[in-house]
C-alpha cells in the first residue's frame, strides 16, 4: 500500500497483459476488492485506489448530495484526477495503459461509468456491479472496440432500473459492446452473476 501518485492505493503484479482497476463501494478501501478480483481474474495485474471523498467518514470516489443525486462538478473533477492517476500508475508500474479494465461496485461502478463516458482513453472496458448512469456526458465519446459488463438488481433501491438501462444505452450509442445482466435481487451480489463476470473477464482479458 502506498499514498504515491495522489491516491492511497495497492498494486498487485500479475502475469496477464491486462490490468484491473478496482473501484470500491461507499465505505470501502483499496483492500476491499482484491480477493474478489483474484477470484474473477487470477492472472491480471491489480491497481486498487482508495476514493478521496469522505461522506461521514466513509470513502467514496465522488460526492453525492442525496440518495441518487450526485455532485456533477465534483464527479467530473474526481474522474479527471482518477484518469490521470491511471496514466501515471501505468508509467510507474510498467503496465499497458491500453489494457486497463475496471472492476467496480456501486459508487466505484458509477465512477467506472464516468471514466468511460468522460475519459474513454483511461479504460478498455470493465465489469460494473450495480451501476447507473452517473451523469449525461456533454458529448458521446467514441467507445468503439470497448466493452462493458453491467450487473444490476431488479429490486435495487440504489440503482433504479431506468438509470441502469440509460447507462447501457449511452455506452451502446457511443459504440461499446454492452452486456447487461439482471438479477432478481437488490444491491447485494449473487454467485451466479459473479460467475458470469468471471466468464466475461476471461473472454476480454485473454
Amino acid at each position: 500500500m502506498t499514498a504515491e501518485l495522489g491516491f492511497v492505493h495497492r498494486f498487485e503484479p500479475g502475469s496477464s497483459q491486462a490490468t484491473l482497476l478496482l473501484l470500491h463501494g461507499t465505505g470501502g478501501n483499496e483492500h476491499d476488492l482484491i480477493g474478489l478480483a483474484r477470484e474473477l481474474s487470477p492472472t491480471a495485474k491489480l491497481l486498487s485506489p482508495r476514493g478521496k471523498v469522505l461522506e461521514n467518514g466513509a470513502a467514496r470516489f465522488f460526492r453525492r448530495l442525496a440518495m441518487g443525486v450526485f455532485d456533477e462538478a465534483d464527479l467530473k473533477a474526481q474522474a479527471a484526477d482518477l484518469a490521470r492517476f491511471v496514466k501515471d500508475a501505468a508509467e510507474r508500474y510498467g503496465f499497458d495503459p491500453g489494457r486497463v479494465y475496471a472492476l467496480g461496485y456501486s459508487n466505484g461502478a458509477n465512477m467506472a461509468a464516468a471514466l468511460m463516458l468522460l475519459h474513454p482513453q483511461a479504460l478498455a472496458g470493465g465489469v460494473l456491479l450495480r451501476p447507473l448512469l452517473p451523469l449525461e456526458p456533454p458529448t458521446l465519446p467514441n467507445l468503439q472496440g470497448k466493452a462493458a459488463f453491467l450487473a444490476a438488481g431488479r429490486r435495487d433501491p440504489w440503482a433504479p432500473g431506468e438509470r441502469v438501462e440509460a447507462l447501457a444505452r449511452r455506452l451502446e450509442q457511443a459504440g461499446a459492446e454492452v452486456e447487461l445482466r439482471w438479477q432478481n435481487g437488490g444491491h447485494e451480489l449473487h454467485p451466479e452473476e459473479l460467475e458470469a463476470a468471471q466468464d466475461w473477464l476471461a473472454r476480454h482479458l485473454a
